[in-house]
């Protein structure tokens, strides 16, 4: 842009820099300092002006055009021109025509080339937001790698790679504490425009993040061979994961415990020793229910498909395991498969069955004397 003052060669190859750096759109920056320069040169030439500005990167062209009105006499001289003056650039033009004439300060300035520096700078930061926002709401539901960049008032702030995300309170595992440099995987809750930039809510404590670090460890599951059908989790303490094998020859459970344990330790890891139950789904309830009590043994499970509860029978030195130290067990189980589980142990089923067989034999004891008791008044009627 040799007339006004700016190199032409020097100012597409910054351009061209800019773009490929930011991952911002040739045609978008453009736009941007297209309004820059016109904002410009309405701060310096006149507010009222009517113009346009025009970049051609092909060319190496940067114009400036004002656009003013053919009318018989002037009012506003920055909008208008006589008949006369327009016929002058070309005979062919009436009143009422719009003309453009190139109006390309040969110096803008110090102010105006601030000016301009500013506004560019401004439309720069709006469209690498909004490529940042396109680029990472894509990433919704996924867990990402980050690091922490400080802790404020309880939230923790990550770096994410081009952008920053937002660990909040109730997002963070209550047996964890991050420190700055900590790297840790979290997974992507939700992706908001609001504010001044993009703003990424990532998780520690969605079972999301569960399913997605058993995806990374184990291949049969991105194949679809192994499918998680359902998780139930306390993040911290215990999370309870149920799986199916789609072939049976593949055993679900194995595959994601992995070798010696290895793809289930790698998880645990990552969860700061979180305790992991992996147990296989079933279409049978009772089954199922059975399974998600695991690591407790269970001796029966009778089901009600109406009300979709379950009363489940253990042994009694498995009572405490099967309920969980403060009921966790139990509460993650019935999370898991969906089912209210009411569990007892043999010992209390039997006390039951007994007491329920010794108030039948009393209710009919009862009955009995009172139809002996009853027969003389029939009789002395």
């Amino acid at each position: 842009m040799q007339n006004g003052g700016i190199d032409s060669r020097e100012f597409f190859e910054s351009l061209e820099l800019v773009s490929k750096e930011r991952r911002i759109d040739k045609n978008v920056l453009c736009t941007a300092i297209e309004s820059a320069m016109i904002s410009a040169y309405k701060k310096n030439y006149g507010k009222n002006a009517n113009v346009r500005a025009t970049i051609d990167p092909s060319k190496g062209v940067v114009e400036i055009f004002s656009r003013k009105t053919v009318v018989e006499e002037v009012v506003d001289p920055q909008t208008e021109m006589t008949i006369e003056e327009a016929r002058a650039i070309r005979p062919q033009y009436e009143l009422g025509d719009l003309v453009e004439v190139e109006v390309t300060p040969k110096n803008f300035g110090r102010i105006a080339a601030q000016t301009a520096k500013q506004v560019v700078v401004q439309h720069l930061r709006e469209a690498e937001r909004g490529v940042i926002y396109e680029e990472y709401s894509q990433k919704e539901n996924e867990i990402l790698t980050a690091i922490v960049t400080r802790v404020e008032n309880k939230q923790v702030y990550v770096e994410l790679g081009r952008t920053e995300g937002i660990l909040e309170t109730a997002q963070q595992m209550p047996t964890e504490e991050l420190s700055v440099d900590d790297r840790i995987k979290v997974y992507v809750l939700e992706v908001s425009r609001q504010g001044r930039g993009p703003q990424i809510f990532v998780s520690r404590v969605h079972p999301g993040l569960v399913k997605r670090l058993f995806e990374l460890e184990v291949p049969e599951i991105v194949t679809g061979v192994v499918q998680i059908k359902s998780i139930a989790r306390e993040a911290g303490f215990r999370t309870k994961m149920a799986v199916l094998s789609t072939d049976p020859m593949i055993d679900a459970v194995g595959s994601c415990v992995g070798p010696h344990g290895l793809r289930v330790e790698n998880v645990v890891n990552e969860l700061k020793t979180e305790k992991i139950d992996i147990i296989k789904w079933s279409n049978d309830p009772a089954e199922y229910i059975a399974n998600a009590l695991n690591p407790a043994r269970v001796i029966s499970v009778f089901v009600s498909d109406t009300e979709k509860t379950a009363r489940v029978v253990v042994p009694d030195n498995q009572l405490s395991l099967a309920i969980g130290k403060e009921g966790q067990n139990a509460r993650l189980a019935a999370k898991l498969t969906g089912w209210k589980i009411d569990i007892k142990s043999q010992s209390q089923v039997e006390a039951d069955m007994n007491a329920a067989e010794t108030l039948d034999a009393e209710d009919s004891t009862a009955a009995e004397a009172v139809v002996e008791d009853g027969a003389p008044i029939e009789s002395g009627e």
